[in-house]
This record gives structure tokens, sequence and C-alpha cells, in this order.
């Protein structure tokens, strides 16, 4: 009995801790990111569904122009991937690099970069500023948000 009891409550516990959650609201048309303001708007054509302070690459002004420079980009890209396992806890995909991203970095002879994803925050970095390599961070509760409301397929606009 007493076994059957610990069985039932770390159950319990489990599904009741998960990091993924149900979002049955208006479709997020759209991801709208102001870097300079540090903030991210979950949009329903012109109406704000939530709003996330955030945080970004370590060197975040500026375009990112190639791999390792810290910046985050700036410009039109789509959600275009999940990650469930992130080491962030949750991401989202941003589809940089693009085909001018592509072309201006083969210009200077350099890489892109890519991997470029919003994602949550582990302990060590709550509360810093601009920490990451050139994603887009959000608390761990908000990313779970994130993750149910955004959908691949939905544009992206990064402004400075």
């Amino acid at each position: 009995m007493r076994f059957l009891l610990i069985a039932i409550l770390t159950l319990a516990a489990l599904t009741g801790c998960s990091r993924f959650i149900d979002y049955d609201g208006p479709e997020v048309t759209r991801v709208v990111v102001y870097k300079n303001d540090r903030i991210m708007f979950l949009m329903h054509n012109d109406e704000i569904l939530e709003t996330y302070e955030i945080e970004l690459g370590f060197a975040p002004e500026g375009h990112k122009l190639e791999e390792g420079d810290g910046r985050t980009p700036e410009g039109e890209y789509v959600i275009d991937r999940r990650n469930p396992n992130s080491q962030w806890y949750l991401s989202i995909g941003i589809s940089y690099p693009n085909a001018e991203d592509i072309a201006q970095a083969r210009a200077r002879g350099v890489s892109p970069g890519g991997d470029i994803f919003i994602h949550g925050t582990p302990r060590p970095s709550r509360r810093t500023d601009d920490w990451t390599a050139g994603c887009i961070a959000v608390s761990n509760a908000e990313m779970r948000q994130i993750y149910a409301m955004v959908n691949n397929g939905t544009p992206i606009s990064i402004y400075p």
C-alpha cells in the first residue's frame, strides 16, 4: 500500500510539472521583437496577446554579420523548428540565416552562423543582461507559454 501511494504521488508530481502546456486562445500571427527596448510581442493580427522582457546576444547592437559576433539578427524571419530537449529549457528556432544573410557573409568570406532561437534561461543567467550567443532569451515560465502559443511557420520581425 505504501509503495502504491508513493508511486501515485510521484506520478502526480511529474505530470503536474510538465514543461508542455496547452493553449487554445487566438492564433499568434506574428512575433515582433524590439531589440533596443528589450521587448517581444506575440501578436494576433494587430492585437497584442502577450508581452515579454527579453535578453539578447552579448553584443546586441546591429544585425548579426557572422558566426560568433554575439549579435542577435535583425530582419524578417520565420519560426521554423522546435526543440523540446533544448539545453536552454525549451526553444523555438528562427530561420536565420536567410539568403541575404548567407550572401553577405559569403562576400566577406565568413560564416553567417546559425542556430538562433527564442529560448529559456538557466539559473546562472537569470537577470543577467544580454548573455546569449545571439538568441532571444526569456524566463523558463515564459518559454513554456511561448512554446505552446507560437507555431512553426509564424513570421518574426526583429527590429533594432
